[in-house]
């Protein structure tokens, strides 16, 4: 018993280690956790801002790539009617673009007014039209060549500089046929802060005729007719798609130069510089620490909901495994009160029939008397051996199942009245009373019936105080079942022990059953009981009494 008392509670011990150890780990896996989410969050903030700048570019990246390069398609032929409705469409999907300039150009090898001349080859303009949201008629036309005096064209700044690039790519470039995209782009896209300038690029014999004007002394050619279009663009007029509510409070657009550390040093921000012709502006991303404190909380929780899932899932192993060397121990101490005490059992009658066994040898001669008394004494005693058998032997038969219920008839008054005539032989100072309602014949098996009155009759005196040894049996019919109440004056039991007094070989440790329980009686009587497909149950009070109640089938057969 010592070394069991000693197993367990160095296991104990070993299982509050771990239960320690896996709760510092727990809050070392918070902590990194945390930190871990932290940190993502931190580095999301920066680096996805990328995402929504592009996002929110989307329709000028279309506007610079896809539409503004339509101009080509018309090959100089977009006359001032074709061009106020392309202009018309681009101000309406495009909010961003304020105004739209469109220069009606021509090419020649001879001297144009309004124009300039690289090398032999002339560039002028023949019309300058704007088209913007809610403009009069009467303010589209800018310039036509027909009104002299009207513009200057040194001072168009936009169509003098990709004009030269456009003369500078004809007279520096050996072959026009296959141009890359990058060159295309610096020729005919004209860049600029707030403003992009675009000339239609011509078909490739169109740049060898060009480039042949402008090299080769020739005869007077036609007005070769070309369009270039400015764009005049406001970024403050872009909409912002915040595709990441959760880590951006703020979006805006700023100059370049803006410093938000002087008009709100509170903030957690970071920017990034718009491509293109935003190119002096910068988008910038701001939001209050308590915002992305929330964030990480939110990223957190779930990191936080695994961890203390797993640390339950191990709390509950822990649990399982304390419980299971609790049972352990006390089935351990179980088996070796019931090895000591069944020993004791049958070592009792043993002795007491060796005693006698030797005192009938030695006597030589026995009286009738002394025969009387020493038959008694084994027939007694041999008596206790074999109903200790049969129980032990009934009890493994239920758990195994291998015994059948033998329904007879019973009369249970004339049942009754001889298991109490038994026991008040035997007891002489049992007082027990019988009574049934209700019903006179009972079917059922009378072995295990009886075996079931014989142990609560015999706990009954076994645990009531000398002068208290009174039982009282009650049979009633109640509706489908049988109650049978067995009720005693007795020592009573503890409400924290009604739950184990069925339990196999579990005895309650008073002074009525120091000397020889095995803890078998209330546990058969269970087993018999359900086996019988009926149930059982118990109140109690300390010193006042406990009260059985069996409730059996009534079977009618």
């Amino acid at each position: 018993m010592v070394s069991g008392r000693s197993s367990y509670k160095k296991n104990y011990v070993l299982i509050i280690s771990f239960l320690i150890f896996i709760s510092i780990s727990l809050i070392i896996a918070l902590i990194l956790g945390f930190n871990l989410a932290r940190k993502y969050v931190e580095s999301e903030f920066i680096s996805l801002k990328i995402e929504v700048m592009e996002k929110t570019l989307e329709p000028y990246n279309n506007f610079f790539q896809n539409k503004i390069p339509q101009i080509s398609y018309y090959q100089g032929y977009l006359d001032s009617l074709s061009a106020a409705q392309y202009a018309h469409n681009i101000l309406q999907t495009y909010p961003f673009v304020n105004q739209v300039l469109f220069y009606d150009a021509e090419i020649s090898n001879h001297n144009i007014q309004d124009g300039f001349t690289y090398e032999k080859l002339s560039i002028g303009i023949k019309g300058l039209y704007q088209f913007k949201k809610n403009i009069s008629k009467d303010s589209v036309i800018v310039f036509k060549n027909d009104h002299q005096g009207s513009f200057t064209l040194a001072k168009t700044d936009d169509f003098n500089k990709i004009g030269h690039r456009f003369c500078t790519l004809l007279y520096k470039t050996d072959s026009l046929k296959s141009l890359s995209t990058d060159v295309l782009y610096k020729t005919f896209f004209n860049v600029s802060n707030n403003k992009i300038t675009y000339m239609g690029v011509p078909r490739p014999d169109d740049l060898l005729r060009y480039k042949s004007l402008m090299l080769y002394k020739q005869v007077k050619s036609p007005l070769y007719q070309q369009d270039i279009l400015s764009f005049d663009l406001n970024p403050f007029k872009i909409k912002i798609i915040n595709t990441h509510k959760e880590l951006y409070q703020f979006i805006s657009l700023r100059k370049i130069s803006y410093d938000p550390a002087y008009e709100q040093p509170n903030l957690v921000s970071t920017n990034v510089n718009l491509p293109g012709a935003f190119a002096e502006y910068k988008m910038y991303f701001a939001s209050e620490r308590n915002f992305i404190s929330n964030e990480i909380n939110n990223r957190f929780l779930p990191i936080a909901m695994g961890i203390i899932f797993v640390y339950i899932i191990l709390s509950l192993i822990i649990f399982l495994l304390f419980r299971n060397i609790s049972v352990n121990n006390k089935l351990f101490k179980l088996q070796y009160d019931f090895i000591n005490n069944f020993t004791h059992e049958f070592k009792t009658p043993v002795s007491v029939i060796k005693i006698a066994g030797n005192n009938i040898k030695r006597a030589s001669v026995l009286t009738t008397a002394e025969k009387n008394h020493y038959s008694k004494i084994l027939d007694e005693e041999a008596d206790k051996l074999n109903d200790l058998m049969n129980k032990l032997l009934s009890f493994s038969q239920l758990e195994s199942k291998s015994i059948t219920l033998k329904y007879e008839k019973l009369n249970l008054e004339i049942f009754v009245q001889n298991i109490i005539d038994s026991f008040q032989f035997k007891y002489p100072d049992y007082d027990i009373e019988f009574e049934t309602i209700g019903i006179a014949v009972f079917y059922s098996d009378p072995v295990l019936l009886s075996s079931i009155f014989h142990n609560l009759i015999d706990n009954a005196y076994k645990y009531s105080a000398v002068g208290s040894k009174h039982l009282s049996i009650l049979i009633k019919r109640n509706r489908k079942n049988v109650t049978f109440l067995f009720t005693d004056k007795g020592i009573g039991i503890k409400q924290s022990e009604l739950n184990n007094i069925f339990k196999k070989f579990y005895r309650i440790q008073n002074q009525y059953n120091q000397q020889g329980s095995v803890g078998l009686g209330l546990a058969f009587c269970k087993e018999l009981v359900l086996f019988m497909n009926g149930n059982i149950t118990v109140t109690s009070e300390i010193d006042k009494g406990s009260c059985f109640q069996i409730n059996l089938p009534y079977n009618l057969i």
